[in-house]
């Protein structure tokens, strides 16, 4: 095949077992040729599931698995340009790449810049909120390769945009010239900078000096152009490949040529043109393989085609109604009118899915509210279930008591904050989590918590307990709280305090806190992937907190909220074999038996253009079905078609919920 080798797996296929059953059988007899192999994917959780693939498809075999490196979200190490620790390239490439400035330090830095303006008042937690969305700009304007001096010129000089436009520009022009100083000074580069050059010298390696063992480069669609660019040397290697997800090969060139940026083809037509290739140029991927799709998801795909076609395109004519007569085959529309509705249905259908031997079912959406929901429903069949995204750490246990804590002492031992704490399932107090529990609802019931609120701080406890009669236990678990909690509480009224040294003390409290009476606090606290995951967030802090600067130790717990809110827990491997919950990207690389493709529309604006089309195009399928089933010589047909093999679907919708009554005569709709 001359010029570049550039395939897609149809969207009826599953994308990640095609390619690990074409992968297992190009190496036939020899499995060890597998590691010879290097496989680029979008992002991890892509790697976690062509693993899971290659397991599947092994049939209990021991497997080899190729090199697989993900593109979207690599670490330092994940792009090895030395050749001397066994990355992908050869020897020569990358030495001189700085590292890369760690996520938290940079919040931290630039919150620092934020707050020494004179014109702004803000607190940490507010600086380092805006100093977050800063770096998402940042991050944006050198994944674009874009220059940030042009900034001035997106806003013109007269116009009638509201004043707020002029005062941003004025901030950026202050915080961005001053950052490739601070830069310097720490002999650091950002992340998305490292990662453009990581991919730069790959490209540049790859190009001068060919690797001799193939490069697959798959389910990308090259929405950074660095990896757009190492794609469109990828499939120009003698051994290189780039497979698409789901190009869409027939649609009519005028609605390829109309496609807009809110189109999902839209990228990859943009990657083709990197990528130097035609539509007509794509081939199938391994079309030999075993695994083929189903008539009926192929037909569905022609009508989700249909229903997305570009705006100047829409009055052309249309693919023909037959052949579009299966395409909601196997598809129920289930309309929800509360988000608890909602949930319950999804768990419902994935614990149905379960009494079938072997058969998978998914929960596709992007709400991670309703994920968070259904997990909790599926608990009710004690069925464990975890969600790609990952789980907010501050809803883990660990994180959950580190707030906490920090909570307690910063509102003096309020009822509230002192019962949360107390009753949470990781403190101890060097007392068994049972006999502090006990304690904690005889604290609150011996009228010490309820009623008139006692006197802040530990002395305001301890007089209320004067009038308790046998509260020795309590007296000794309030002294005992006090004597862990001073050296923390203390920072907090300081009116300056280091923050790595309030989270040192925060540390340390939390710690003595879950000590139990047969485990330290360390063993309880920090165990499991979520105290794992909670140790690595606290140790970031005290390896960044000096680059703030001395706070208020009153804003101590704002300011770890803050840190903590865009943190995620994700376990290595799925919590059940047969039941998961996607995003919309692994959506587009794996496959289930049972996919429930949450509608969320309620997360765009009501007069959403595709949203409008999408539901007119379905509906108009559904009404030439229906009208055929009404037709006498439909009926027997109809009724008596047989459910085909593929993916079953149901599409779970947000409604209103209907009136209790019908409208009157001289209401707004009747």
């Amino acid at each position: 095949m001359s010029g570049p080798k550039v395939f897609t797996i149809r969207p009826d296929r599953p994308f990640v077992d095609v390619l690990a059953e074409s992968l297992l059988a190009a190496a036939g007899d020899s499995p060890e040729n597998l590691t010879d192999t290097a496989v680029l994917l979008p992002t991890r959780r892509a790697i976690r599931a062509l693993t899971e693939a290659f397991l599947r498809r092994a049939g209990g075999r021991t497997v080899l698995l190729p090199q697989l490196t993900p593109l979207g979200d690599l670490d330092a190490d994940d792009l090895a340009l030395t050749g001397e620790d066994g990355g992908i390239a050869g020897p020569g490439g990358g030495l001189d790449i700085p590292p890369a400035l760690s996520g938290m330090r940079r919040q931290m830095l630039l919150a620092r810049l934020i707050m020494a303006r004179e014109d702004r008042d803000d607190t940490p937690d507010q600086a380092l909120r805006l100093a977050q969305e800063l770096g998402r700009l940042m991050d944006q304007i050198s994944t674009e390769r874009l220059d940030p001096d042009r900034l001035r010129d997106l806003v013109p000089t007269k116009g009638d945009l509201a004043d707020h436009w002029r005062i941003t520009l004025d901030f950026l022009e202050i915080v961005l010239p001053a950052w490739p100083k601070i830069l310097e000074e720490n002999g650091v580069i950002d992340a998305a900078d490292r990662r453009n050059r990581v991919l730069e010298a790959q490209a540049g390696q790859w190009r001068a000096h060919p690797p001799g063992t193939p490069v697959i480069a798959a389910g990308s669609t090259g929405s950074i152009p660095a990896t757009a660019d190492l794609l469109a040397v990828v499939a120009g290697l003698p051994q290189g490949a780039v497979i698409l997800p789901g190009l869409d090969r027939d649609m009519p060139d005028d609605a390829w040529a109309a496609l807009e940026p809110h189109h999902p083809q839209y990228g990859l037509k943009q990657l083709l043109k990197t990528l130097g290739c035609g539509r007509q140029d794509v081939r199938d991927w391994a079309p030999e393989t075993k695994i083929d799709g189903s008539g009926e998801r192929n037909a569905r795909f022609h009508l989700l085609s249909q229903a997305f076609r570009p705006a100047a395109v829409t009055g052309a004519q249309a693919k023909p109604a037959d052949d579009l007569a299966g395409a909601l085959d196997g598809v129920k529309r289930i309309d929800c009118p509360t988000p608890a509705e909602e949930s319950a249905v999804a768990a419902l259908l994935m614990r149905e899915a379960l009494e079938t031997p072997g058969r998978t079912a998914a929960l596709v959406t992007p709400d991670q509210n309703l994920a968070r929901r259904v997990k909790a429903e599926l608990k009710r069949w004690d069925i464990a279930i975890d969600a790609s995204a990952g789980t907010p750490l501050a809803e883990t246990a660990p994180g959950a008591f580190l707030r906490l804590i920090a909570a307690m002492a910063a509102e003096h031992f309020a009822p509230v904050a002192l019962l949360a704490a107390l009753k949470h399932p990781k403190a101890g107090l060097a007392r068994a989590p049972q006999d502090l529990r006990a304690l904690a609802r005889r604290l609150e019931t011996a009228k010490v918590l309820r009623g008139i609120r006692p006197a802040p701080g530990i002395d305001g406890l301890r007089r209320a307990l004067a009038h308790v009669d046998g509260a020795d236990a309590l007296t000794d678990l309030i002294d005992g709280l006090e004597r862990i909690a001073g050296p923390f509480c203390d920072l907090l009224a300081a009116r300056k305090a280091e923050p790595k040294d309030l989270a040192a003390a925060h540390l340390r409290l939390a710690e003595a806190m879950a000590a139990s009476d047969a485990e330290t606090g360390a063993d309880r606290l920090w165990s499991g992937e979520d105290g794992e995951a909670a140790a690595a967030f606290m140790a970031e802090i005290l390896d960044a907190a000096s680059s703030l600067g001395p706070i208020r130790g009153r804003d101590y717990p704002a300011l770890l909220d803050t840190l903590m809110a865009g943190r995620v827990v994700r376990p290595a491997w799925g919590a059940h074999p047969r039941l998961n919950i996607w995003g919309l990207l692994e959506a587009r690389l794996v496959h289930a038996d049972l996919l429930c493709p949450h509608e969320a529309w309620h997360l765009f604006p009501a007069n959403h253009l595709q949203r409008g089309r999408f539901h007119a195009e379905v509906d108009r399928v559904e009404d030439q079905q229906a009208s055929r089933a009404r037709d006498p010589g439909h009926v027997a047909a109809h009724r008596h078609r047989p459910v085909r093999g593929g993916c079953a679907a149901v599409d779970l919708r947000r409604v209103r919920p209907a009136p209790l009554h019908p409208p009157r005569a001289g209401d707004p709709g009747a």
